[in-house]
């Protein structure tokens, strides 16, 4: 009998009617022959209305006491969910993310899996029972209830299948799958079958919202096969494994994101150590840079450009502000009004001319190109927010990924 994993997100499990949909497919599961194995997210908003509800009584927020409280709302989402399949005749068992075995470091609100010790949830499945896991939740070696962070549910879901050599995880959202585009923005994007892992991932630094970049790292490392699809039509959705032998097409998809803001330093010495300086104290604020540039130097000086969430730019700023009077830069300055495309595909390690397309194509639309980035299988353009719908359009028309 194999093992397949199922995750559902807060969409998923929103009310009782959506819970009872849950239940009816985790029992259907199981006549198909299946041992099913569930992690399910809050429902709905409820980590936001949590999150909410502190803000309201305190200012200081402890991690502890912010993990023990939000943490809360998956452990209430696997109790009903076992009473719905307990109306099915579908024995289950609810399982908070400690009694599943899941232990962590001890950061909070954003905590790490250490090791997954899954014994009472495979001796639940040896007796023909589904386990229904709190996902995005574990306990520190410290003895404290830790949150794995948002999207932590996939992570969740992952962990366990490898720790149980699950068949698949299959990941339930509100989308049928992976996109060729954001079917928001294109119109004609299309539902992909199969993507690799380098690939997604890939789009997943791009800002592709589903599924959570830290689980997919982890299915690849582990060897994990992935279904993203859809809780609302059932269909299959889109297959990640690891990249097939067989020629691929040359784009896989285009991905947008106005997620970021830019911060520019300028007339900044060209010495050793300044971006050392510079990056580390970024990282001691725990800022996570994505795109960095630096122009050639001239007489001595040089500007630095780098991207960054703009939830981050406030601290950013102010960091970047005192350390550029120290090292003696002319300024600094932030656009919050950018955007980035990026154009993802295994097809172009081995076809030249893929960026003389993109460039052209944004050249056509004149959209102007302010900062670039690239990988083996990526090429990323920071251009101005206003110009990233018609980019994305042109991008994805110009590569045919409509066919």
């Amino acid at each position: 009998m194999a093992v397949v994993v199922q995750k559902f997100g807060g969409s998923s499990v929103a009310d009782p009617d959506r819970i009872r949909e849950v239940a009816d497919h985790v029992a259907r599961s199981r006549r198909r022959g299946d041992a099913v194995v569930v992690v399910v997210s809050a429902m709905g908003k409820e980590t936001d209305e949590l999150l909410h509800l502190a803000g309201l009584v305190s200012r200081r927020r402890p991690g502890r006491e912010l993990d023990m409280l939000i943490t809360a709302g998956e452990r209430k989402a696997a109790a009903l969910l076992c009473m719905a399949l307990h109306d099915r005749d579908v024995p289950a068992d609810s399982f908070t993310g400690s009694q599943a075995g899941f232990i962590t470091d001890t950061r909070h609100t954003n905590a790490r899996i250490l090791e997954v010790r899954a014994d009472r949830v495979r001796a639940a499945v040896d007796s023909g029972r589904v386990p229904v896991v709190g996902g995005s939740q574990g306990v520190s070696t410290d003895r404290n209830v830790t949150f794995l962070g948002r999207n932590g549910s996939d992570v969740t879901a992952v962990a366990l299948a490898s720790a149980l050599d699950a068949e698949a995880c299959e990941l339930y959202t509100d989308v049928p799958g992976v996109f060729t585009a954001d079917p928001r923005i294109v119109p004609t994007a299309r539902r992909m079958p199969s993507v690799s892992f380098d690939e997604l991932l890939e789009m997943c630094a791009s800002g592709c919202p589903k599924p959570a970049m830290r689980a997919v790292e982890f299915a690849r490392t582990h060897g994990v096969r992935l279904h993203v699809r859809s809780s609302f039509t059932w269909e299959p959705g889109t297959w990640v494994d690891e990249e097939d032998t067989m020629e691929r097409a040359i784009i896989t998809g285009v991905v947008s994101d106005q997620s970021e803001a830019k911060v520019t330093i300028t007339g900044v010495p060209d010495q050793p150590g300044i971006a050392a300086r510079l990056f580390r104290r970024l990282a001691d604020l725990d800022v996570n840079i994505d795109m960095i540039v630096q122009n050639v130097s001239d007489h001595g000086v040089t500007d630095i450009s780098f991207t960054l969430p703009h939830d981050d730019l406030d601290k950013t700023m102010a960091a970047v502000t005192d350390l550029a009077g120290d090292i003696g830069a002319a300024g600094v300055s932030s656009d919050h009004q950018v955007g980035r495309v990026s154009l993802i595909g295994a097809g172009m390690k081995s076809n030249p001319g893929v960026a003389a397309t993109v460039f052209e194509t944004l050249a056509a639309q004149d959209v102007n190109i302010e900062m670039i980035s690239t990988s083996a299988i990526r090429i990323s353009c920071v251009i101005a927010q206003d110009d990233l719908e018609r980019a994305t359009v042109a991008l994805h028309e110009a590569f045919a990924l409509d066919r």
